[in-house]
């Protein structure tokens, strides 16, 4: 019984180390390598932020019961970052904007290997805590 306990522990602070690399480097990207954050970027952002911040809270009370809130914010990022990853690297996926301003969201700032860029780093995050959190047992009380 403490086993699972112990086991749901370790996988809820698991997913909060993932959402505050994920989170930290993505500052690093738009604050040290000046990265400008194209639109879909932003809303990935706006799912990782909090899920670093409310990962954290909860794996230091031990609190296996925030799997039900955060899980959903995890799986809709994880869903923009597929959607960002194939506007990226499959032709003619996203549909034409003339008037967009900022950064194209098919803009590539980096391309590790030939297809590790940073939509591919943010689902990478989003998939490991999505499976993290769902691995997690709810505590009988």
């Amino acid at each position: 019984m403490r086993s699972s306990a112990n086991r749901s522990s370790l996988y809820l602070y698991l997913a909060w180390l993932v959402a505050t690399v994920a989170t930290l480097g993505s500052l690093y990207f738009s604050e040290i390598r000046l990265f400008i954050p194209c639109e879909l970027c932003w809303y990935q952002r706006i799912a990782m932020y909090p899920l670093a911040v409310f990962l954290g809270i909860a794996a230091f009370y031990e609190d296996t019961r925030i799997k039900k809130y955060v899980l959903p914010l995890s799986i809709i990022g994880g869903s923009i970052s597929l959607y960002h990853y194939l506007v990226q690297k499959v032709p003619g996926f996203a549909a034409i904007k003339p008037c967009a301003q900022g950064v194209p969201c098919h803009a590539q700032y980096i391309n590790w290997l030939g297809f590790i860029t940073i939509p591919f780093l943010a689902l990478t995050a989003f998939t490991l805590i999505t499976i993290l959190l769902l691995m997690i047992r709810p505590k009988n009380s």
